[in-house]
């Protein structure tokens, strides 16, 4: 996995709904919705990424859990890797970074239009709720 760029997303879930997040640029897929996360820096490890990234995109603090599903190849040499998380009952994401945020029941997934890399995703995650 030399030279290839890792991208983490958590699959937040709480009381059965997914957190989802819609982007607000580039352009080319403002408007799509994605699950938090980002880039893992250099001597980061996935985990840390994964809790840096959900506090910089939602001012929560995540807890990290199980990998959900395999990695999903993103455009350029990268994957996105999906692991579970929990947020505190009472904290309350907000879009810091993105258009909006949205809890997501099992029946809402393929209600919004999401990243091709995070769509390939929904049974495991629908599986999560």
């Amino acid at each position: 996995m030399m030279g290839t760029v890792l991208v983490v997303g958590a699959a937040i879930v709480r009381d059965r709904l997914l957190l989802a997040q819609q982007r607000a640029r580039p352009a080319a897929v403002a408007g799509r919705w994605e699950l938090p996360g980002g880039r893992v820096e250099p001597g980061e490890s996935d985990l840390d990424a994964l809790v840096r990234e959900c506090l910089e995109e939602l001012g929560v603090l995540v807890a990290p859990g199980h990998r959900v599903g395999h990695d999903v190849p993103l455009p350029g040499p990268a994957v996105l890797r999906v692991y579970g998380a929990t947020i505190e009952p009472h904290a309350t994401p907000r879009a810091v970074e993105h258009a909006a945020v949205r809890w997501l029941s099992a029946d809402q997934l393929d209600a919004v239009p999401w990243l091709d890399a995070d769509r390939v995703l929904l049974p495991r995650l629908r599986a999560l709720l």
